[in-house]
């Protein structure tokens, strides 16, 4: 296995990884970004695309991320108003990055107890 190349850990960088992490590493956040790369969705579709998720979390969830410039909300001003939700260019770039994440932690991390 290769080393990474040598990197100074200054306080800076792990500011920087902690923000990456607070956002990752909130709840639902990954399934609602990965169901997004499917293409723009509607609030049902994500319901019944991330199972378990509360109407509560899920509307929060969607807020946080349109917040953090990784969510889209669209408004189409029809009756009944048509809104979606799709990802930026940000968010399509943070799921390339977790894509080695999730492999590496199939292939070093035991299965979660059910």
């Amino acid at each position: 296995m290769t080393k990474p190349p040598h990197t100074p850990v200054d306080e800076e960088t792990c500011r920087q990884i902690l923000r990456a992490i607070d956002i990752i590493g909130t709840r639902w956040t990954g399934p609602i970004l990965i169901a997004a790369t499917r293409g723009a969705r509607r609030y049902k579709e994500y319901r019944a695309l991330v199972p378990g998720i509360s109407d509560p979390q899920l509307t929060l969830r969607l807020k946080q991320l349109q917040a953090r410039g990784l969510i889209t909300r669209t408004v189409t001003p029809t009756t009944p108003v048509h809104i979606t939700y799709t990802l930026t260019p940000d968010a399509e770039e943070l799921i390339t990055l977790l894509h080695p994440l999730s492999h590496w932690s199939e292939r070093h991390l035991p299965p979660p107890e059910v």
